[in-house]
């Protein structure tokens, strides 16, 4: 078959053309699938980046947080200074400064007729004056021990508290020994200036003196429970108040007492708790060694319940604490008059206390407390001494409203209708209360 020529001659040009723009086809593909590679490439190590850039972050985060945590830990232990936080081979030394200020009339005279009373009862004197004071040196002695002493500044210098613990003994058990407050009732073992009001509870003062410690030993249990459970005995020489003499050969008082307690919710948390005091009295006199006098057998009943709540468990902006106590003794032998006569005495008196106080917003509270005593009949022979009422039960309503600028320093205006006396008064007491070097963590 015969070719045209001229139509050769028309499609060569179109060959020419297609066989010359293959090659080219072929490069700008391997161009592209470079160009895709270095982008995946580009975004896989901008990927890498970005972590190590996460990581550095990360890493600065945690370090600053642990910095803070080692300067707070730092602070904690500072200030704090609990018996685990004291230096090991230096005592931690704290101070307590109290001081307060007491408006009264000017014939008041503290008083609570037919009841003995321990050390430095009531308010105070009238105007200004310092409180009760402390200094306290405490530390670990070793891996088996701790110690702790107090010094207790007022009117006189006196050892409040100087004594040994036991370290991590087995069970649960612990020993201590020396003079130190008891753990009978829920007040008891506070120092004074945790209190949240001026001055202690008349049933405190006219049962405890207002504080019951003495030299002794002391053996208490922690139970391995899920509910806080402590359990305790102690046994004291008895030359504090309510006994005197320390009679039965040095070993005047004992002790038992039991405490349960646990939380209700994240908001709220309890403690209740049972006590037993018996006293061999051997000449308890009703005024430093003067006038009508108590030989015999003293014993003690209390009671004790706390009740705290604070949202979510968070304390620091508002908070509330329900308290009470109640208070039974029964006391059998002998009350020499200071005419020299010798009456037999089996008598009771009860005491009782509640208070609430409410934190409504941070550094503030206030707070009230209503309190009573009540005291058995006794015969005619009783009139004019240490135990005549003057058909008179004791009484007393408290209000006060604090701040606190920290957890170290507190002033307190208080005001109560004390009817504690025969007559009737008026108080007013504005209190500061200091504490400065280490100081252990309070109980419950």
């Amino acid at each position: 078959m015969a070719v045209n020529r001229s139509l050769i001659l028309a499609l060569a040009p179109i060959a020419l053309l297609g066989a010359s723009t293959t090659p080219a086809f072929a490069a700008d593909k391997d161009i592209d699938a470079i160009r895709q590679e270095l982008a995946d490439l580009k975004k896989l190590y901008q990927q890498k980046i970005e972590a190590l850039e996460q990581r550095i972050q990360d890493t600065e985060e945690q370090s600053e947080q642990t910095t803070e945590q080692t300067q707070q830990l730092a602070i904690d232990l500072s200030q704090q200074s609990n018996r685990t936080a004291a230096n090991t081979f230096n005592p931690g030394i704290g101070v307590v400064l109290n001081g307060k200020y007491l408006q009264a009339p000017s014939d008041y005279e503290f008083s609570m007729p037919g009841y003995f009373l321990g050390e430095e009862p009531g308010p105070g004197e009238r105007g200004l004056s310092l409180g009760e004071s402390e200094l306290n040196l405490s530390a670990n002695i070793d891996d088996k021990f701790y110690g702790s002493l107090t010094l207790a500044f007022g009117e006189e210098t006196e050892i409040e508290q100087a004594f040994i613990q036991t370290l991590g003994l087995a069970n649960g058990f612990t020993v201590k020994a020396g003079k130190f407050f008891s753990g009978i009732g829920y007040l008891n073992s506070h120092h004074g200036h945790t209190d949240d009001f001026a001055v202690r509870p008349l049933a405190y003062q006219a049962f405890l003196g207002p504080n019951f410690g003495d030299a002794g030993v002391q053996v208490s249990w922690l139970a391995p429970t899920d509910l806080y459970w402590e359990t305790g005995a102690e046994l004291f020489r008895g030359d504090a108040y309510p006994a005197a003499g320390a009679a039965n050969k040095g070993k005047g008082i004992t002790t038992v007492y039991s405490h349960i307690g646990g939380d209700i919710n994240f908001s709220q948390s309890w403690r209740a708790g049972v006590s037993y005091l018996q006293a061999d009295v051997d000449e308890r006199f009703a005024d430093e060694d003067e006038g009508d006098s108590f030989s015999g057998d003293s014993k003690l009943w209390l009671a004790d319940f706390v009740w705290k709540w604070a949202p979510d468990g968070n304390s620091k902006i508002t908070n509330a604490k329900i308290q009470a106590e109640y208070f039974s003794r029964t006391e059998q032998g002998q009350l020499a008059t200071s005419s020299a006569d010798l009456l037999d005495l089996d008598h009771k008196q009860t005491g009782w206390y509640v208070q609430g106080v409410y934190q409504f917003m941070p550094q503030w509270r206030v707070g009230l407390r209503y309190e009573g005593l009540q005291s058995d009949g006794l015969p005619d022979t009783f009139n004019d001494t240490v135990l005549d009422t003057l058909d008179h039960d004791p009484r007393q309503l408290s209000m006060m409203v604090d701040w606190s600028n920290s957890e170290f320093s507190r002033v307190r205006l208080q005001f109560s209708r004390d009817q504690a006396s025969p007559q009737d008064s008026d108080l007013v007491i504005l209190q500061y209360i200091t504490a400065f070097g280490a100081h252990g963590a309070h109980s419950f």
